[in-house]
């Protein structure tokens, strides 16, 4: 993030890492909702929060970050677990037939390229 981009952005729903994993959390909450019923409190719970803790993190780790940037960053950290963590949860919607392959692989390369965006932007707090 430069300098210019730190005194524009006054909200985390502002940066594109958010906007990012906030639109595909939206997406998985949609398609999960043809999950097998048993899998409410098991798989499809695990991808939805996993999703969403991205966002929530951010939202959180950003309203901190006026207080204490390395507060931000550990935020930030977690938004990267959380991001890794929702590929896990993929290969296993995958593998059990809950989503074509295709889906797979089209949210798979999304969370990359957001695991990506919070790693640099760890960089630049």
């Amino acid at each position: 993030m430069t300098r210019e981009e730190k005194v524009l952005i006054k909200e985390a729903w502002e940066l594109d890492v958010f906007k990012r994993a906030y639109s595909i959390s939206l997406d998985i909450h949609k398609i999960s909702k043809s999950f097998p019923k048993d899998e409410l409190f098991g798989l499809t719970n695990q991808i939805r929060r996993c999703s969403k803790s991205i966002c929530a993190n951010l939202a959180e780790g950003f309203a901190k970050q006026q207080f204490s940037k390395p507060e931000f960053k550990r935020f930030i950290t977690m938004s990267v677990g959380s991001s890794i963590e929702v590929r896990v949860w993929i290969k296993y919607c995958a593998d059990l037939q809950y989503i074509s392959s295709v889906q797979a692989l089209e949210w798979a390369k999304e969370y990359d390229i957001i695991t990506k965006m919070l790693r640099k932007l760890h960089g630049a707090v």
